[in-house]
């Protein structure tokens, strides 16, 4: 029972659907009335054509033959149907041409057109057809109209089905009730009375006719309204890759697509206010504390519900995620500090545990520089330039920001110009060992003489190269520079110990860094005991995942890798839980305070104990004076560095203290 009941219903939502009974969208009326009043244009222009031509030809016969006499016959019999579709005609013509060219959206002015342009069609087609049978000739007319009517527009197949019917029905009955001339005439020639009535031949056609005509009005609309499921289909996909293209996937909000383009449009709008416009470039400070506190998950809801209350207070505002947890908001500068205190506020409500801080860059409109990019960079530049300051939350971009922008765009821009003309030079800062009290190992250090800004300190583009992901550059060219350093050193026979290169972070994520080392080493001819890799311990506190393979594979491969500044952060030790290291590198700072700070020597004395411990080399940077030397070498150290023994210098100038005594190489790296 439930199969049969099942398959009633499937066959009455069939019947329902092959009728066109169903419902249908709004979109699929749309399409089906576009349709029909695309086709209204060429079947108008037609009938236009031909009843221009009808009304010319008539009226030259009448004219010729001198049938003045016969005018009201003609008017009544023929003109008046000429002239009444050739008006319904121009009428359909006139709005299915505004509507197409969007002039129009009336669909219910037409459809009454529709109608009456039908309806007339196919009353034209039943009287002239009637004349022309009458006359003994066909019932082309009729056919030829209701064809047109039925076929070339887009009907419901029960509408046309009412249509074809009781059109089809008064034609039947008209011409039944007729004498056909044909019969008339045979009546007369062998005496037999003329029968009225249709012929079974005429009734056969008139039924093939009307089946004919009703099965291709069934296809066109079925095969009308799956072309326009379709489309909608295919619109509503468009419709939602549009929409999620601009819309940030995590929080909801506009993405930077989306930003860009309607800035871009405002800006291009001579109409639009342009007046106190302000770029906000807004960041949560400590973000990434609060993910590790409470995981992945209620970092993402803390984004979200950020990203509402940013977008909340600038509802009037273009307002966009620019990434991670950075936002970006186009508006008119009036209250917006104000604004940015009160979602400052509700921040610090959901919070938690973690403390955060709400900070916020301004950069104004100026339609000079009206890029987008440059104007959310400055803005953010200006917030960035807060960060660690608690007691500021908001910061416009000024002159004073200006000169220091400009400079991180000139690093930038000029890096690859600096290394093709070797504007950046290495310098050579020696490692003295404890024990012999010579020079047994040399750190590689990047100087930047420009023909602009003089000597740029590393300070300056180091840290900028690794904001704007260009550090590998610099890395990669500074490994070369010390081949070739090799290389010479090799064919003049003189003396040169192991050089230890600072790699960033960044090198193992922007580039195959160690297979960029392998090949290097292999041009050159360069051992890889000869190049010991110094990575930063501010790196791998970031927790990023891929770090401690990569460190791995450079220790297996054959280099040692140092870990440099350590103490530097707030979690060296797990450093050291979660990391491997040839060479512990003790950060300056603890020898800054030596001389007053009571806690820095059994600092210094536990960590050179730790990494013996670790099977661990330790390394004390920043030496200075005989006192720090001295202790040093008391509690085991096993390598020192600093301006006692040499500043960074150039390689020559290292060779002139080397042959002046002032300072000595360890016989293993003697010529």
């Amino acid at each position: 029972m439930y199969f049969v009941r099942n398959g009633v219903i499937v066959l009455l939502n069939y019947l329902k659907r092959w009728l066109g009974f169903e419902k249908q969208s709004q979109y699929v009326k749309n399409y089906f009335f576009r349709s029909n009043m695309t086709a209204s244009i060429y079947m108008s222009l037609v009938y236009i054509v031909i009843e221009i031509w009808m009304i010319i030809r008539l009226t030259y016969i009448i004219i010729r033959d001198d049938l003045y006499s016969d005018l009201d016959y003609y008017f009544n019999k023929y003109y008046f149907y000429y002239f009444l579709l050739l008006a319904s005609s121009v009428a359909m013509l006139i709005f299915a041409l505004r509507y197409i060219r969007g002039k129009t959206d009336d669909q219910r002015l037409g459809t009454v057109i529709k109608w009456v342009f039908a309806f007339i069609g196919i009353y034209f087609g039943i009287k002239i057809s009637l004349n022309d049978y009458a006359k003994g000739e066909q019932m082309l007319a009729f056919i030829t109209l209701e064809v047109v009517v039925l076929c070339l527009l887009v009907w419901r197949p029960w509408t046309g089905f009412l249509i074809l019917t009781v059109s089809y029905l008064i034609y039947y009955y008209k011409i039944d009730q007729m004498v056909p001339v044909n019969i008339a005439y045979n009546s007369v020639i062998d005496g037999t009375p003329a029968e009225k009535g249709v012929t079974t031949a005429t009734s056969i056609n008139l039924f093939t006719m009307w089946l004919s005509t009703m099965m291709f009005c069934i296809s066109n609309y079925s095969r009308t309204l799956i072309q326009a499921e379709k489309d909608e289909n295919l619109e509503k996909i468009n419709s939602h890759l549009k929409e999620t293209s601009v819309l940030d996937e995590l929080t909801g909000i506009h993405n930077m697509v989306y930003f860009r383009s309607e800035a871009n449009k405002l800006f291009s709008d001579k109409e639009a206010d342009k007046d106190d416009l302000v770029f906000l470039f807004i960041d949560i400070e400590n973000f990434k504390s609060y993910n590790e506190t409470y995981g992945f998950h209620k970092g993402n809801e803390l984004l979200s519900q950020t990203a509402h209350i940013i977008d909340r207070y600038f509802s009037d505002s273009i307002v966009s995620r620019f990434s991670d947890d950075h936002f970006v908001v186009l508006t008119h500068g009036g209250d917006c500090i104000l604004k940015i205190d009160k979602i400052s506020n509700e921040l610090k409500n959901l919070q938690g545990e973690v403390h955060l801080e709400l900070k916020c860059g301004a950069y104004k409109y100026d339609e000079r520089t009206i890029d987008t990019s440059i104007a959310c960079d400055r803005a953010r530049f200006a917030c960035n330039s807060i960060k660690k300051h608690y007691d500021e939350t908001f910061r416009i971009y000024d002159k004073s920001l200006e000169d220091i922008f400009q400079q991180k765009q000139y690093i930038v821009n000029n890096i690859d110009l600096a290394i093709a003309n070797k504007y950046i030079q290495v310098y050579y800062q020696p490692v003295i060992s404890t024990t012999t009290g010579k020079i047994c190992g040399l750190e590689a250090l990047a100087r930047w003489h420009d023909p602009k800004y003089g000597l740029l300190s590393p300070a300056q583009f180091i840290t900028t190269l690794e904001e704007y992901r260009q550090i590998h550059k610099l890395d990669k060219y500074m490994i070369e520079q010390v081949c070739m350093d090799y290389v010479e050193a090799k064919t003049n026979r003189l003396s040169f110990a192991p050089v230890s290169i600072n790699f960033s972070h960044l090198d193992f994520e922007l580039c195959h860094i160690a297979d960029h080392l392998n090949r290097i080493l292999e041009k050159y001819g360069v051992p890889k005991s000869f190049i010991d890799i110094e990575i930063t311990e501010s790196a791998l506190i970031d927790q990023l995942d891929f770090l401690p393979d990569a460190i791995a594979h450079l220790r297996k491969i054959g280099y040692s890798v140092w870990l440099d500044d350590f103490g530097s952060g707030y979690s060296s030790l797990n450093v050291l839980k979660d990391y491997a290291f040839d060479v512990l590198k003790i950060d300056m700072k603890f020898l800054n305070s030596f001389d007053y700070n009571e806690k820095a020597r059994p600092i210094l004395r536990t960590i050179v104990s730790l990494s013996k411990q670790l099977n661990m080399i330790s390394l004390s940077e920043g030496v200075e004076t005989r006192e720090q030397l001295e202790f040093l070498k008391e509690i085991g150290c096993d390598k020192v560095q600093g301006y006692l023994f040499s500043k960074p210098v150039m390689l020559s100038e290292l060779r002139e203290k080397i042959a002046k005594g002032e300072l000595t190489v360890e016989e293993d790296f003697l010529p």
